[in-house]
C-alpha cells in the first residue's frame, strides 16, 4: 500500500511542477494592447503608464485601443483637466512607435465626424473586436489603465 501512495504522491509532484513552471518567453519585443474605454482620466493615467513602460523597456510593441467613452483624448482640440492638449502627449509616444486606434461604431453612434479624430490615430471597425484580434490572434498582452 505505501507503494502506492508513493507514485501518487511522485505523481501528484510531477503534475504540480508542470503546471507551476513558467511559460517560456516569446521572441522578439513585448507586444502590449492598452484598453482605453472610459474617459480623459483613464486616458491620462494610459499615456502615463505607456511612458513608464516604454521608459522600462523601449522595445516594446504598444498599442491603445480605444473605443466608448475612451476615444474622446483623440478627437481634435481634447485636453485633460489642466487645460493641456492631449494630442502633443501622444505625438511624443507616436514617435516612439505606439499606435493609437480608434472605434469607428463608437463615433458613429455618438455622431461624431471620424475627420476629427487627431492623425496620429487610426479607425478600426470595432475597438471590442480590435482588442480581441491583438489579444488572440497577434499574441499582445492586455492591460487596462
Amino acid at each position: 500500500m505505501s507503494n502506492l501512495i508513493s507514485k501518487v504522491l511522485v505523481a501528484s509532484a510531477l503534475a504540480f511542477t508542470t503546471f507551476a513552471l513558467p511559460v517560456a518567453a516569446a521572441e522578439g519585443p513585448v507586444k502590449v494592447v492598452y484598453h482605453v474605454n472610459e474617459n480623459n482620466a483613464q486616458a491620462l493615467n494610459a499615456l502615463r503608464n505607456i511612458g513608464n513602460h516604454l521608459t522600462a523597456d523601449p522595445t516594446a510593441k504598444i498599442v491603445v485601443v480605444t473605443h466608448a467613452g475612451g476615444i474622446q483624448f483623440l478627437l481634435d482640440g481634447a485636453t485633460d483637466a489642466n487645460g493641456a492638449p492631449f494630442e502633443a502627449a501622444v505625438q511624443g509616444l507616436k514617435a516612439k512607435g505606439v499606435e493609437f486606434r480608434v472605434c469607428r461604431f463608437t463615433l458613429e453612434r455618438n455622431k461624431i465626424d471620424p475627420k476629427r479624430v487627431i492623425p496620429e490615430a487610426t479607425l478600426v471597425p470595432s475597438g471590442v473586436a480590435e482588442v480581441a484580434k491583438l489579444q488572440f490572434q497577434e499574441g499582445y498582452a492586455y492591460l487596462r489603465p
